[in-house]
């Protein structure tokens, strides 16, 4: 991708009438870097300095567009394997035990997530790994769209990153997803208690032809398995999380609870209280008894509350 990238810029500033010094005099860098830029040599273009060889060169978003795909080439090799094969899958279930998964992250949610990062060196640094994130969410909109299936720790819900008013929008953003078709959202409670994928993140993809991989992920590592036979333990494992999970009108009254105890700004209210398992299994008998299904799960009528007995 730097070499198709690099054949561009050269393409662009011939067609432009452009030498490699005066290219560079215009976009503030010296003559030698964009000849490494051209000959796909030593460090990859910055998404500031592709921003401004795509204005100098009138690339109409080309070469921003290609951007990304240059960025990823800087990740090792089995993070770069995962990344392109999540662009394929079509159908995406992620178990996300400390932060929103990136494909439902709002900027400010998702900048405030980067910024903790052990790697990042400068600003402009965050702003190129925020664009890549957002960049992927396209995916969710396309004509090729994944069925994405979510579980939430509800850690995730608790841990208050960036502020009141960013976890404000996160949870607005997780409500309004969800009432797509193609997105659900499960939130896995604290009372559940243990479970085999408490050591980090886990999401499965399943690719058009029918095979899958699945990737683990913990605070400073991640792991491809393609292997099977592996695959398949890690799918009964993800099985019994969503089993285990609130069902999903549940769940999104459970971050409508949420949400509300971050509007008033009261940590108390944030204790939201999740229903007994026994009361759990008894609701959602009655919503699986109720006509219309889908629009409940999604968010559809309350269920009304059974009145005490006298």
């Amino acid at each position: 991708m730097a070499a198709l990238f690099g054949s561009r810029v050269r393409r662009l500033r011939t067609a432009a009438g452009l030498t490699q010094a005066e290219l560079g005099q215009k976009t503030h860098v010296v003559s030698t870097r964009i000849t490494q830029i051209e000959r796909a040599s030593g460090a990859k273009p910055t998404l500031e300095l592709t921003r401004a060889l795509d204005a100098v060169l009138g690339a109409d978003s080309l070469l921003v567009d290609l951007w990304p795909y240059v960025y990823r080439e800087a990740f090792p090799d089995w993070s770069r394997r995962f990344m392109e094969l999540a662009e394929r899958a079509t159908v995406v279930r992620e178990y996300a035990a400390h932060v929103v998964p990136g494909l439902l992250q709002t900027e400010e949610y998702a900048r405030a997530v980067l910024r903790v990062g052990l790697t990042l060196s400068s600003d402009a640094q965050l702003d190129e790994r925020l664009a890549a994130r957002m960049g992927r969410q396209v995916r969710l909109t396309g004509p090729d769209r994944p069925e994405l299936w979510v579980v939430l720790d509800e850690a995730v819900l608790r841990r208050p990153i960036g502020g009141h008013a960013v976890m404000r929008g996160q949870f607005e953003r997780l409500l309004d997803a969800a009432e797509a078709r193609h997105v659900t959202v499960q939130v896995l409670p604290f009372d559940q208690g243990e479970h085999d994928a408490m050591g980090g993140s886990l999401t499965i993809l399943t690719l058009a032809e029918g095979e899958q991989v699945a990737y683990t992920e913990g605070a400073h590592y991640g792991q491809l398995i393609e292997d099977p036979a592996e695959v398949s333990r890690f799918e009964v494992t993800y099985d019994r999380l969503r089993a285990e999970a609130l069902p999903p009108i549940m769940s999104l009254d459970m971050i409508r609870s949420v949400m509300e105890g971050y509007n008033r700004g009261d940590r108390r209210d944030r204790g939201a209280s999740v229903p007994s398992r026994t009361g759990r299994r008894r609701l959602a008998q009655e919503q699986l008894q109720q006509p219309g299904g889908r629009q409940l799960r999604r968010g559809g009528p309350r269920l009304p509350r059974r009145r005490p007995r006298s």
